[in-house]
């Protein structure tokens, strides 16, 4: 019997005045919950470095990152200094990442190419195969999320990837449990959550389809059939210290069984 703690969050990019005070929280958070494997969206990436290398310097992990992602610079104000930091994703693993594959998702109505990406880790007992991204969250664009929901799980199923493990997917998907546009994720493979399902995970700033519900998720499925995954535990974290809260966005924590 094995077990992975996996862990997603949303690490709300360098928005805010106070972003590098939450970035201590965010470590300090990730500390205490001593998570396996983390899935991480809206991190900061300059190419001289990012966020993920900062935080796996920091917590003793292995990290990679990879950009663009969302939101695009055009709809979010920033700060002028920060006009050339991508906002990117990530993983951060206690086991060596020895796979790193970047996909561009379907974007129709953005000017770049937003990515998910396929990471392996060298978990002691096999693969580990980790599937991450952040999902288009203009309602407008519904077509496009919908369309990276149906990439998200190719990947996941893609036979490349069977395997004693179970192969995951995490990251922040913009849409509730059984939205439509999570269709071809939730037809095809397990969600992990099996907490309180009135958990939310969404910003207060989120569109009226999103506020009061969870859009960050972890989806799993066997790596082979004869080789059952359950998730026995799930929760969220990221309460604020001193009025500081480390992201606008609660991390969503699994526990998975094999």
């Amino acid at each position: 019997m094995g077990e992975l703690r996996m862990m997603t969050w949303n690490a709300w990019w360098r928005f805010g005045p106070v972003w590098v005070a939450r970035h201590e929280l965010i470590a300090q958070t990730l500390r205490s919950v001593e998570p396996d494997v983390v899935a991480l969206q809206e991190v900061w990436g300059t190419g001289a470095t990012d966020q993920v290398a900062a935080l796996a310097a920091e917590l003793g992990l292995h990290g990679a990152y990879a950009g663009p992602s969302y939101p695009p610079a055009t709809d979010v104000p920033r700060d002028p200094r920060d006009a050339r930091v991508e906002v990117g994703i990530g993983l951060l693993s206690r086991w060596e990442i020895v796979g790193w594959r970047v996909v561009p998702m379907p974007a129709r109505h953005r000017l770049f190419d937003p990515v998910a990406v396929v990471a392996t880790v060298a978990h002691p007992d096999a693969p580990l195969h980790v599937v991450v991204a952040c999902l288009e969250y203009d309602p407008a664009y519904n077509d496009d999320r919908l369309a990276q929901a149906g990439l998200l799980a190719s990947l996941a199923t893609d036979p490349a990837l069977d395997g004693p493990l179970p192969v995951v997917v995490a990251g922040d998907l913009n849409a509730p449990p059984g939205s439509p546009l999570l269709r071809p994720l939730s037809d095809l493979l397990t969600d992990a959550w099996v907490g309180d399902p009135t958990e939310t995970t969404a910003p207060a700033e989120a569109g009226p389809e999103l506020v009061g519900e969870r859009i960050d998720h972890v989806f799993f499925r066997p790596g082979m059939f004869n080789r059952p995954v359950t998730a026995t535990e799930s929760w969220t974290v990221g309460d604020a210290v001193e009025g500081i809260t480390p992201s606008d966005h609660r991390a969503v924590v699994c526990t998975l069984e094999f």
